[in-house]
């Protein structure tokens, strides 16, 4: 009888190989090779004559980092200006105009002796303010103007 099997067509499956019988020798133990003299050689100029232990002082301990600095503080009376200038364009045109030009000098004054930030806010506050209040001032003398002219142009009917 063959080692193959008779329904399948295709090559010869080889049977897997015989287990070792238990009387057979084992296989020595696993010993730590000796650096050294032990073999007849010599170690290298420059390395040591065993490895070394684990955890051996090699290498410095990594440096310990800290958390992030405190970001710094941003001007209140900055944002002050900022949001008033806006309010002012968009809702309350000539008094928010007025709150952030008076804001803004003040915060700015406050920024150059303190080490805050929002020097951008608050000269936004500044440059919207006064856009806001010019425009302010210039509908009003368009209103009399068109009040003058309107008044002008009626006979009296």
């Amino acid at each position: 009888m063959s080692d193959t099997n008779s329904d399948h067509t295709g090559p010869e499956v080889p049977r897997p190989a015989t287990p070792p019988a238990y009387d057979a020798p084992a296989a020595p133990p696993y010993a730590t090779p000796e650096y050294g003299g032990a073999s007849g050689y010599s170690p290298a100029p420059g390395y040591a004559t065993a490895p070394p232990a684990y955890g051996a002082a090699g290498y410095p301990a990594p440096p310990a980092y800290g958390g992030y600095p405190a970001p710094a503080k941003t001007n209140s009376l900055a944002i002050v200006s900022l949001v008033s200038a806006i309010a002012g364009m968009v809702f309350i045109p000539f008094i928010g105009s007025i709150v952030a030009v008076i804001t803004g000098h003040i915060s700015l004054k406050q920024l150059r002796t303190s080490g805050e930030q929002g020097k951008g806010l608050g000269t936004a506050g500044l440059i919207v303010g006064y856009v806001g209040l010019a425009l302010s001032i210039l509908g009003v003398i368009l209103f009399f103007l068109f009040i003058g002219v309107v008044a002008s142009q009626s006979r009296g009917y």
